[in-house]
């Protein structure tokens, strides 16, 4: 809908909105809190802001499963030239736009993609993998993204481990699983966490990936946001959906801060 002018209307009431609920224009602006309370009494925004914690969980669980043993490898084992090398490819997706990266992996994870192609050229029977528009989709997008995070920051925590402590650990006759678990996993700790809350924060509220690689299950908080500000120009409902979105981020890392700082002391 439009007014007189031509300018989209609001939909709902806004945090700051002129008396005749038009969005924009210089109008007189009144004070209210109605969008906090359609944001907070709505079942589906609640919906979608569980499923965005829920992505977002399983991103950073599989940032930190995989940017270890990266971290570990570039830190402890590899040395010289190489290692720039492997440092290069971390790195290599901040050197290309985010829309790129997602499309590139729209072409891999399609029906008949690169994917679907590689597994059949290497099966006897058929297989349709079509990874396109799901979950899954969404998850590889994501880590593929935000992994260098976890990597970068474990890897800083691993070089800062002294050698002779492992050297010693060694020497009283520790072999490598209990070294990695008791001391090197430890007080590589800082470096994960740090890492974890770097991919989790902006994963909550993400919304190209999800829009792009998951289709119609990849509606999340982060979408709702954008299509309040993009597609029913309801700025000040999307306003109040992103505080409460920061509101439930800050006290999820608040409620963890007592773990946190134990698994870091």
């Amino acid at each position: 809908m439009a007014d007189g002018g031509g300018v989209p209307a609001a939909v709902g009431h806004g945090v700051l909105q002129p008396a005749d609920g038009c969005a924009f224009g210089d109008r007189e602006w009144a004070f209210t809190f109605a969008n906090y309370a359609q944001a907070l009494t709505n079942p589906t925004y609640a919906t979608l802001l569980w499923k965005s914690l829920k992505l977002a969980f399983w991103v950073t669980v599989w940032c930190v499963i995989l940017g270890f043993p990266c971290a570990y490898i570039l830190a402890r084992m590899i040395k010289g030239r190489a290692r720039e090398v492997l440092f290069l490819l971390v790195i290599l997706p901040f050197w290309s736009n985010a829309l790129v990266r997602v499309f590139s992996w729209a072409i891999v994870l399609r029906g008949n993609g690169v994917l679907d192609r590689a597994v059949n050229a290497i099966s006897p029977w058929e297989v349709d993998l079509n990874l396109m528009f799901s979950d899954t989709a969404m998850v590889i997008g994501l880590v593929h993204s935000y992994l260098p995070y976890v990597i970068l920051t474990t890897y800083l925590s691993l070089q800062a481990i002294d050698d002779t402590v492992i050297e010693a650990a060694r020497s009283l006759g520790a072999r490598f699983p209990r070294i990695l678990w008791r001391l090197i996993l430890p007080l590589a700790m800082p470096g994960l966490i740090a890492g974890a809350v770097l991919v989790f924060v902006p994963v909550v509220g993400s919304f190209m990936e999800p829009r792009l690689l998951g289709g119609r299950v990849g509606t999340t908080y982060g979408t709702l946001i954008e299509d309040q500000f993009v597609a029913v120009f309801n700025w000040p409902l999307g306003a109040a959906l992103s505080f409460i979105l920061l509101a439930v981020v800050l006290v999820i890392l608040a409620a963890a801060s007592p773990a946190l700082r134990k698994a870091t002391s």
